[in-house]
């Protein structure tokens, strides 16, 4: 049996996208009839348990499981052979962040085109190379872009940093 994947949705900051593209990223991969679990590690806001939860109750189907852990530790130790773990976790990077990353094979920050949103997105994955994580599995993903420009500035500015 193949061990899980796993992918964490991280930042710095709260609203930036985590929630949405985990959930994106999951249905995807369960509409290529893969194995799903969405982790959400927001014991206050439970944005993706929230999701399911009116999901079930409107009668969807959905084929990706959901599950509310209090730690990043829980959720890492629950990843089954075969499936897709995606950790959604709570905003304000900590400890539990670098354990995620150290376990995921890709780490996802989300970020608008502003240097409010941009600046914290490098100092994180700055921090997270220097404990180890190696570059080729962090990837910003930006969101909420409106212009061409917009995009070419914020891909501009990530590559110099």
């Amino acid at each position: 049996m193949a061990r899980a994947i796993i992918v964490g949705f991280v930042s710095q900051k709260g609203g930036v996208g985590k929630s949405t593209l985990a959930r994106a990223l999951g249905a995807v991969v369960a509409a290529g009839g893969l194995a799903v679990r969405i982790a959400d590690l927001d014991p206050y806001q439970q944005t993706v348990v929230e999701w399911e939860r009116l999901r079930a109750h409107s009668g969807e189907p959905t084929p990706i499981a959901v599950e509310g852990f209090e730690t990043a530790a829980e959720a890492l130790a629950s990843a089954k052979p075969d499936e897709l773990l995606i950790i959604d976790a709570p905003a304000h990077a900590n400890r539990a962040t670098l354990e995620i990353a150290g376990a995921a094979a890709l780490v996802v920050q989300p970020s608008g085109a502003s240097l409010d949103d941009l600046r914290p997105a490098v100092l994180l994955f700055h921090e997270l190379v220097q404990s180890g994580i190696p570059k080729d599995r962090l990837a910003i993903g930006l969101c909420r872009i409106l212009t061409q420009s917009e995009e070419d500035e914020a891909r501009a500015f990530v590559e110099r940093a």
